[in-house]
């Protein structure tokens, strides 16, 4: 039984244009998210095989294919809402996302600050990567990490609320090689009331994270 699922799109393909053509969004989701989940799915499949055979000569690839392709599936179930048509901007108290911008004020010095850093940590991701602000539950502050193709360069425990897709497969059609230029245009569609939702659950859960018993 196939344990993760692709989850519909919350628009319709050209809901963000003109920061993201409808074939980009189509392709991105119809063939490579869904490639994420069926990778996910398969290599549970196989860790069950090796358990029921007890043969665990693949084991090391298997464990990297079910993070890098569970990390893949995760990131972009986040990604599709953290954006909308709508969107844009920079999250005002006056929009009811008054915890997320103090939080971003508290955490980075202000909001252009912030901005400057993701973009920047989006942008210089070596080869295929994110650029993520993530929830940090030991600190209880936000921070901005980089991503290298579905994992790893993360603390662990820390929980994303805002990711931008760095790989070429997320804007290459429309934006060639000019990677910075895409992230900069992700501003336009930023969710922020996906992002103040995110950040709200994660702060409320934050002391889950278990350091000693």
């Amino acid at each position: 039984m196939a344990m993760y699922t692709l989850p519909e799109l919350p628009y319709d393909y050209a809901a963000l244009e003109p920061v993201i053509n409808p074939q980009i969004i189509e392709l991105h989701h119809d063939k490579h998210h869904a490639a994420y989940v069926k990778g996910a799915n398969d290599t549970l499949d196989q860790l069950a095989e090796a358990r029921d055979k007890d043969q665990w000569g693949a084991v090391n690839g298997l464990e990297k294919n079910l993070a890098f392709h569970l990390s893949g599936h995760i990131l972009h179930s986040i990604y599709w809402h953290n954006m909308t048509g709508d969107g844009g901007g920079e999250p005002l108290a006056a929009d009811g996302v008054g915890d997320l911008a103090h939080a971003i004020t508290e955490s980075f010095g202000s909001f252009a600050k912030f901005k400057a850093q993701l973009t920047k940590a989006a942008a210089t991701t070596q080869g295929s990567g994110w650029g993520v602000l993530a929830y940090e539950p030991l600190s209880g502050r936000l921070v901005v990490e980089q991503v290298y193709d579905h994992q790893g360069n993360v603390g662990q425990g820390s929980v994303p609320v805002l990711v931008f897709d760095a790989w070429e497969h997320a804007f290459y059609l429309q934006y060639k090689n000019q990677k910075v230029d895409f992230i900069e245009a992700m501003w336009k569609v930023v969710n922020w009331q996906d992002v103040a939702k995110r950040y709200a659950a994660a702060k409320a859960r934050g002391d889950v994270l278990l350091l000693a018993p």
